[in-house]
């Protein structure tokens, strides 16, 4: 009886990269529009998000955008452009969920995405400033290794 519902609405795990593969798309369309940015324009797009932020929006309603930013930063910065499935991991990150990832496949690359989607979030004491962010790891080496290369 189980396998009959897991085969008419899927696993969970089906379901929600059914729930995600349009949020892809929506960053795949808004791509050419950040390419066409100059670099000053890039960099003051942390500002109007958390001007509409402060405003309302939450930070899934700037997810797309967030994501679509730091994909063209990175490709501008380090000539890497989240694949698709990175994208995937990163708004996994940010639901709070656990993505799995193999050596060699980009986590580094993927923390990228909710780490700036995050830090943007407004100070309640500064709207102005973000609340920043932490990342965790265990691995010294990596850990330096990374901040200076995605720094």
């Amino acid at each position: 009886m189980l396998g009959f519902f897991k085969k008419l609405f899927g696993t969970k795990n089906e379901r929600e990269l059914k729930r995600m593969r349009p949020i892809v798309a929506r960053i795949a369309e808004l791509e050419p529009r950040y390419q066409a940015m100059s670099d000053d324009e890039m960099r003051g797009l942390t500002e109007r998000f958390r001007a509409r932020m402060v405003a309302g929006e939450t930070l899934d309603d700037l997810l797309p955008e967030a994501f679509a930013a730091v994909r063209e930063s990175s490709r501008r910065a380090t000539g890497m452009r989240h694949f698709d499935v990175q994208l995937i991991g990163g708004m996994a990150l940010h639901k709070g969920m656990i993505s799995e990832m193999r050596t060699g496949e980009g986590k580094t690359l993927v923390a990228t995405l909710p780490l700036y989607l995050n830090a943007i979030e407004p100070d309640r004491n500064n709207p102005l400033r973000g609340m920043g962010v932490h990342l965790v790891t265990v691995n010294d080496y990596l850990a330096r290794r990374d901040a200076e290369w995605m720094g």
